[in-house]
């Protein structure tokens, strides 16, 4: 989904595929046909934007076979669907039954990162619709916090400014220009916009800058404004913005409230949980060590790293970050120009809900997808925005 700023520039709209985990190029053609052209019709929509995940061999299938690349721009133009973003941070196994840890490996110092980048970044390249010279990818915040020394933190600094190198020598080659954002997550090197900017300016390259995921900023209790312009004072390219929002419980002292949260104790993903003391930010590295014992203080609201539907907000008495969407959302694009152009709404958690929340059909997975998609078109043409055809 397009949508034309005050400014006159254009503000593209997707939605994140890795919903819809596929490790083989097969598999991501059947998620072209069985959930995203599903989700444009819904959407009354000639086209419709993908932030589309592409897993180590998918990727690699697409780079060493020019006609397979070609065959999936056809597939995307016949469907209606447009890329002008990947999400390049799960490298594979992503719908797996038990993801937690394995989603940070191979971290930046590990040179298949950079290999598998740099496959991503020729194929978005070609992928590119032929009016869009611009496209982003985002990526794992360096590597998860734990065994990461000076010495691994030099491979990933080098391993970035060779890929930035590679995607000045690809835009000369394309005219195409990309560009690349370290996703700051909790437990990570990286954890908050704060904790980027040393290693950005250190690499000091305009193609490597920030992906800034809403459900993360929330559950780190980032205020946006104050982070979004330490970004901007510092010249941090935003690249692209997830809109996404954690799980928030106001008093997790309480039973009802403790109840509540273990029902989103689930075995696949890691849900890093947080609270704001007057000590700092206290955390867990998941939800369910949060819930055992006193091993997080309970005075002050938690917030977990779940994607909640952004339509969507669990019953009471939990809540979501929708609030601090909102206002992310207006600093980013409310103002006299873009801070990005790259949106994604990436709820990727729908088969992690509790049970009976989840869709138990491609159909109501499909609603749902929609839904937020259009609940973010509302938030944007409220801000101004002007949706294009």
């Amino acid at each position: 989904m397009r949508f034309r700023h005050s400014d006159g520039s254009t503000v593209h709209l997707a939605y994140c595929t890795n919903v819809h985990p596929a490790e083989t190029l097969d598999g991501v053609l059947a998620q072209l046909r069985d959930h995203c052209e599903p989700v444009r019709r819904r959407l009354g929509r000639d086209r419709l934007g993908i932030g589309l995940w592409l897993a180590r061999d998918a990727a690699h299938a697409l780079v060493t076979d020019p006609s397979a690349l070609r065959g999936l721009r056809t597939e995307l133009e016949h469907r209606g669907l447009e890329v002008v973003t990947l999400n390049g941070f799960p490298y594979e196994g992503f719908g797996a039954e038990e993801v937690k840890y394995r989603v940070y490996q191979p971290d930046w110092a590990d040179p298949e990162r950079l290999a598998h980048t740099t496959d991503l970044a020729r194929v978005l390249a070609q992928l590119l619709p032929d009016d869009v010279t611009e496209g982003s990818i985002s990526t794992l915040p360096l590597a998860w916090r734990t065994a990461y020394d000076q010495e691994r933190a030099t491979a990933a600094r080098t391993a970035l400014t060779t890929l930035a190198e590679r995607l000045d020598a690809l835009h000369e080659l394309t005219g195409r220009s990309l560009r690349i954002g370290l996703e700051p997550e909790p437990g990570c090197t990286v954890e908050t916009t704060r904790d980027a900017l040393a290693p950005l300016t250190a690499i000091g390259h305009d193609r490597i800058g920030i992906c800034v995921d809403t459900c993360h900023l929330a559950t780190s209790f980032e205020d946006p404004h104050t982070a979004l312009d330490a970004l901007a004072q510092a010249r941090v390219p935003i690249v692209k913005s997830q809109l996404s929002a954690a799980l928030h419980a106001e008093h997790p002292h309480l039973p009802e409230v403790r109840a509540a949260l273990a029902a989103f104790d689930e075995p696949r993903f890691l849900h890093q949980t947080r609270t704001l003391t007057a000590a700092g930010l206290r955390g867990t590295d998941d939800l369910g060590e949060a819930l055992a014992g006193d091993a997080l203080p309970d005075a002050s609201p938690w917030r977990a790293h779940f994607h909640v539907p952004l339509h969507a907000a669990p019953a009471t008495p939990l809540t979501s970050t929708l609030p601090v969407l909102r206002a992310a959302l207006t600093r980013l694009v409310g103002g006299p120009h873009p801070l990005t152009h790259h949106l994604e709404v990436e709820t990727y958690t729908w088969q992690a809900l509790p049970p009976e929340l989840r869709p138990r059909a491609r159909a109501q997975l499909a609603d749902g997808i929609a839904a937020e998609l259009t609940l973010a078109r509302d938030l944007l043409t409220d801000l101004g925005l002007k949706e294009l055809p």
